[in-house]
């Protein structure tokens, strides 16, 4: 998993909220257990019409936000039912961040296993930085883990509250298998022993 420390880039608005993950990522992309190629069905039957054709006013279809890494969106963000595939989705085409004034427990938690940081502000926060968002791609916003901030295009502030071992593990770049290998030695030191303790096993 990539770390996370600061990121600045093109951000979305999607002022929807209740964006569900059958929205993020419709349940007929659920075969595959591969976490790459998603990312061009990200929002499928929002972007796409039942030709295939793009659908021109879709935020992320636009010229100025296809290449966004950030999504400032609505309340309940995530919600819907727990598939790891929308995180999938969102990362393969680039989001790192999603900023919201709340996530879907399981979404909200699934982010933060596979690199994307999912920021709760308050409502104010949101609407000034959707309001930034608006203004297309010069409109670049920052986000720092480290300092837990998040600065809109205009230079102004917003400050939000992280579990610690989240963050640590955001800034290291640490998922679940990564957490298990920093343990490496004191596993193999106890396979070692097992070994001698234990032979018939």
């Amino acid at each position: 998993m990539d770390k996370f420390t600061t990121l600045t880039g093109i951000a979305a608005p999607m002022p929807l909220v209740n964006i569900d993950t059958d929205m993020i990522i419709p349940k007929g992309f659920l075969k595959t257990i591969k976490r790459s190629g998603l990312g061009k069905n990200l929002f499928d039957e929002m972007r796409y019409d039942r030709n295939g054709n793009e659908i021109a006013n879709f935020v992320l279809n636009k010229p100025q936000y296809r290449n966004a890494e950030i999504i400032v969106a609505g309340d309940n963000f995530g919600c819907g039912s727990s598939r790891e595939h929308a995180p999938w989705a969102l990362l393969d085409f680039g989001i790192r961040c999603v900023i919201s004034t709340s996530f879907a427990d399981i979404f909200y938690n699934n982010c933060f296993k596979n690199g994307i940081l999912p920021v709760v502000l308050p409502q104010e926060a949101v609407d000034h930085l959707m309001d930034d968002a608006t203004k297309g791609a010069n409109a670049r916003v920052t986000v720092n883990l480290e300092d837990q901030t998040v600065t809109a295009s205009d230079g102004r502030s917003f400050s939000f509250d992280i579990d610690p071992f989240k963050k640590h593990c955001m800034l290291n770049g640490l998922d679940d298998i990564g957490l298990s290998l920093e343990k490496v030695s004191a596993i193999d030191a106890y396979e070692t022993r097992a070994q001698t303790q234990f032979p018939w096993l």
